[in-house]
């Protein structure tokens, strides 16, 4: 929100150093400043318009997503997945669609909206959500979990030992993690209210989300993570990660 802020001032200040060197008929080299502001003024309008509509970079800042998006990960986010937005305000103008079960989605955190999550949707306005121990049920329906590995060593700025699962929503699969001798998820049993959205961690037992402050309004949505353009190995002490660099987020 800050840095939306900082390029709309930019924008406004460059916009109006154009339009005095207009005004006043000035030729390029009679004053600097406005010469910066015509140099500047289409590059930060290009940014503030690709941020602010179209993709917007973003850094994962735990292991709440494992084993999908390790932390330190950088991500792009397609914000026009879910209608575009006016910056700032956030109020929707145009609408492009809605998320889909299992997308991986970004989106403000309800309790301080200047904080952006990121986690997958399991629930849609209407649906029926229960979470039991480790099993999740969408409108009556058990989600299948196929076991992958018993032994997977999961590395979330410190080691444990983890379930890995492949879990399937709708027509699409992901790995999951569960931690193995954990104490296991906390449960939840509630209907997705309309506007709403329903969203857990990959990450099962180190995850906090709508199982412990609720669900994921309309208008808190950024948008749909798919794609990781640079990564860095944080836990292992730093450097580029190059194996996760290119990846595609389903």
């Amino acid at each position: 929100m800050v840095l939306e802020w900082i390029l709309l001032g930019l924008a406004v200040l460059t916009g109006a150093l154009v339009l005095l060197g207009k005004i006043k008929r000035m030729p390029e080299g009679r004053s600097t400043l406005v010469d910066y502001g015509r140099s500047l003024f289409p590059v930060i309008m290009i940014v503030f318009v690709l941020r602010s509509f179209i993709v917007e970079p973003f850094r994962i800042p735990s292991g709440s997503m494992l084993p999908t998006l390790h932390l330190g990960d950088f991500i792009l986010v397609n914000k026009a997945a879910y209608g575009l937005r006016l910056p700032i305000v956030y109020h929707k103008v145009i609408p492009t669609g809605s998320p889909d079960r299992g997308d991986v989605m970004v989106f403000r955190f309800p309790e301080n909206p200047k904080i952006n999550f990121i986690k997958r949707v399991v629930g849609l306005p209407g649906d029926h959500i229960r979470v039991v121990g480790r099993t999740l049920y969408v409108n009556g329906n058990k989600i299948q979990q196929q076991l992958l590995d018993d032994n997977h060593k999961t590395n979330d700025r410190r080691a444990y030992i983890s379930n890995r699962y492949l879990e399937t929503l709708d027509d699409m699969t992901h790995n999951i993690l569960v931690r193995r001798g954990g104490r296991g998820s906390k449960g939840f049993d509630g209907v997705v209210p309309k506007g709403h959205y329903f969203v857990l961690g990959d990450n099962r037992d180190n995850s906090r989300d709508s199982r412990y402050w609720g669900f994921v309004p309309e208008e808190n949505l950024v948008g749909r993570a798919f794609f990781i353009w640079m990564a860095w190995d944080v836990v292992n002490g730093g450097g580029v990660d190059w194996g996760r660099i290119g990846g595609v987020i389903d």
